[in-house]
C-alpha cells in the first residue's frame, strides 16, 4: 500500500468550476434554473401523498408545496450563505419524515374530527408544533458544537459506505418508480446519458458545452413535450389508474387550483398544536435529516473541490438546517428540511460546483412560490421523468462515496469487513423495516406507544443511519490504534479542525467578515 500520509487534497478531474469560482451570469442563471426544475420531484411528490393522506383538496396541495418552495429557497440561501457554505440545496422531500408524520395522521383524536377540511388543518397545527420542537435537536447539537465533536469517530472509512448508502438507499425512487411509465421514464434516461455523456464535447454554440452543462434543461422539455402529445392522442385513456396517474400530464391538478399569486407566512394554517408524542416521534425523523446531510456535505464538499467540512463549519451547517426545520415548523410546509441528494447529484453531472448558481437558484424557488400559476407549470412535469434522472444522479452520489476509500487500504481485510457489513446492513436492515409498511400498520415495530413505534421505524429505515450505527461502532473499536493508516486518518485528521489546512479557510469562512464575531472554534 502506498503512504497515504504524505497524499494530496486528491480532486476529482474535469471538474471546471469549484466553490468560489463562478462561471458568466447568462450560465450561472440556467444552471440555477437546472438546479430549480431538478429540486421540484421530490418536492412535490411528497407534500402531494401526505396532503392526501390529510384528506386536503388540491387546493390546499397546491398550497403546502408553494409554501414548502417559499422555505426551501429561504433554507438554501441561508445554509450557502451561514451554514457549510457549500453548494447545496435544502429542500423539504425528505422520506425520513414519512413515518412521524403517517403516526401524526393516523392519530385517533384527529381521525374523529369528521368534517375533512376541519380535519387537515388541525392535522397540519399538529405537525406544525412537532416540527417546531424536534428542531431543537439540529439547533442544539448543531450550535453546542456536539455533532462537530461526534464527527471525530468519522474516518474515509466509515464516510465512503455511508455517503455511498445516501444515494444507493434513494433506489427505490428510480427505477421502481421510472417503470411506472417507461414510455417516458427510458426515454428521458438514455437521452440524459446519450447528452451528457456522449456529446458532451459538442459544443455548437461558442465554448459552452451545452450538453454537458444543461442536461436538465433540454431533456426534460422533449420527453415533457412528448408526454403531453401521448396524453393528447388519448394513449392512456383505457390504462389502469396507476398508469394514468403517473403518465398523463393533466393529473395533477396543480395548474387550475393554484392561486396566481401567494405569500406564504407563518402561522397561516393556524396556531401550531403541541403533543409531547407527535413532537418524540419527529425528533427521530430529523436526526436522520441531520445524519443524511452530513452523507450530503460530504459528497458536495467533492464536487465543489472544497476539503471535507471540518467540524466547526459541520455543525454550523447543523444549527442552520435546525433554523430551517423550525421555518417548516412556522410556515406550515408539511415535512422537514434536508439537503436535496439529487442536487449534489446534479454538481457531478454538470461539473459546476458554484456556490453563487444555488443561492440564484433560491431565487427562482421564491420567486416561482409566490406566482403559483407559473411555479404550477413545472411542478405538474410527470414523476417518471424526475425518475430517470434519479438512476444517474443517486448513482453518481453513491460512487462519490466509494471514491473516499483511495484514501483508504483496500487491502485491509479489517477494511473489507467494514465496508461490506455497512454497505450489507445499510440497504438490508431497511429494506426489512419497509417491507412491514402498510396503510394499517405503520412499521415492523409495533406497540401500544406510537412515538415509539415511529421513533425507531423512522431510524432503522433510513440507509444512511444503519449504516453510519455500523460503521462507526466497527471502525471505532476494531484494530484502533494499529489501523490508523489503513483507516485514512492520517490524510483527514488534517481537515477536522478549521486550521488545520489552509485551504478550509477560503472555503468555509463567513461572509461580510462574520468570523470576527463568530470566530471558528
Amino acid at each position: 500500500m502506498a503512504d497515504i500520509t504524505h497524499l494530496p487534497m486528491e480532486q476529482l478531474q474535469d471538474l471546471e468550476c469549484c466553490l468560489d469560482s463562478n462561471p458568466p451570469w447568462a450560465e450561472a442563471i440556467l444552471l440555477a434554473f437546472q438546479n430549480y426544475i431538478l429540486m421540484l420531484g421530490t418536492s412535490v411528490m411528497i407534500p402531494s401523498w401526505i396532503v392526501h393522506a390529510m384528506g386536503g383538496s388540491d387546493g390546499d396541495k397546491a398550497r403546502v408545496i408553494q409554501t414548502l418552495l417559499f422555505v426551501a429557497g429561504v433554507n438554501t440561501l441561508l445554509q450557502t450563505l451561514f451554514g457549510t457554505r457549500l453548494p447545496t440545496v435544502v429542500g423539504g422531500g425528505s422520506s425520513a419524515y414519512i413515518y412521524p408524520i403517517a403516526y401524526i395522521i393516523t392519530d385517533s383524536s384527529l381521525q374523529q374530527i369528521s368534517d375533512p377540511n376541519e380535519r387537515f388543518i388541525q392535522t397540519m397545527r399538529a405537525i406544525q408544533g412537532a416540527l417546531i420542537v424536534a428542531s431543537s435537536i439540529q439547533i442544539i447539537l448543531g450550535y453546542s458544537q456536539i455533532w462537530g465533536l461526534f464527527s471525530r469517530f468519522f474516518s474515509p472509512l466509515g464516510m465512503a459506505p455511508v455517503v455511498g448508502l445516501v444515494g444507493l438507499g434513494l433506489f427505490q425512487r428510480g427505477f421502481p418508480v421510472l417503470g411506472d411509465c417507461v414510455e417516458i421514464g427510458i426515454p428521458m434516461l438514455l437521452l440524459v446519458i446519450g447528452l451528457s455523456q456522449y456529446l458532451k464535447h459538442v459544443r455548437p454554440f461558442r465554448d459552452i458545452p451545452i450538453f454537458e452543462r444543461f442536461p436538465v434543461l433540454i431533456c426534460v422539455p422533449i420527453v415533457w413535450i412528448y408526454a403531453v402529445i401521448l396524453t393528447a392522442s388519448g394513449a392512456y385513456r383505457h390504462k389502469p389508474d396507476t398508469t394514468q396517474n403517473s403518465c398523463r400530464t393533466d393529473r395533477a391538478n396543480l395548474i387550475s387550483t393554484a392561486p396566481w399569486f401567494m405569500f406564504p407566512y407563518p402561522f397561516q394554517w393556524g396556531p401550531p398544536t403541541f403533543s409531547a408524542g407527535h413532537s418524540f416521534a419527529m425528533m427521530s425523523a430529523v436526526i436522520v435529516s441531520m445524519v443524511e446531510s452530513t452523507g450530503a456535505y460530504m459528497a458536495a464538499s467533492r464536487l465543489a473541490i472544497a476539503t471535507p467540512p471540518p467540524a466547526y463549519v459541520l455543525s454550523r451547517g447543523i444549527g442552520w438546517q435546525g433554523i430551517g426545520v423550525l421555518l417548516d415548523g412556522l410556515y406550515g410546509s408539511v415535512t422537514g428540511s434536508t439537503v436535496s441528494v439529487e442536487n449534489v447529484g446534479l454538481l457531478g453531472l454538470t461539473r459546476v460546483g458554484s456556490r453563487r448558481v444555488v443561492q440564484i437558484s433560491s431565487g427562482f424557488m421564491i420567486f416561482f412560490s409566490i406566482l403559483g400559476k407559473f411555479g404550477a407549470v413545472f411542478a405538474s412535469i410527470p414523476f417518471p421523468i424526475f425518475a430517470a434522472l434519479y438512476c444517474i444522479l443517486f448513482g453518481l452520489v453513491a460512487s462519490i462515496g466509494i471514491s473516499f476509500l483511495q484514501f483508504t487500504n483496500l487491502n485491509s481485510m479489517r477494511n473489507l469487513i467494514i465496508i461490506g457489513l455497512t454497505l450489507f446492513l445499510g440497504i438490508s436492515v431497511p429494506q426489512f423495516f419497509n417491507q412491514y409498511w402498510t396503510p394499517s400498520r405503520h412499521g415492523l415495530v409495533h406497540t401500544n406507544a406510537g412515538w415509539f413505534n415511529a421513533f425507531l421505524n423512522t431510524l432503522f429505515s433510513s440507509p444512511p443511519t444503519v449504516g453510519l450505527i455500523v460503521a462507526v461502532l466497527l471502525d471505532n473499536t476494531l484494530e484502533v490504534e494499529r489501523s490508523k493508516k489503513d483507516r485514512g486518518m492520517p490524510w483527514w485528521v488534517k481537515f477536522r479542525t478549521f486550521k488545520g489546512d489552509n485551504r478550509n479557510e477560503e472555503f468555509y469562512t463567513l461572509p461580510f467578515n462574520l468570523n470576527r464575531f463568530f470566530p471558528p472554534t
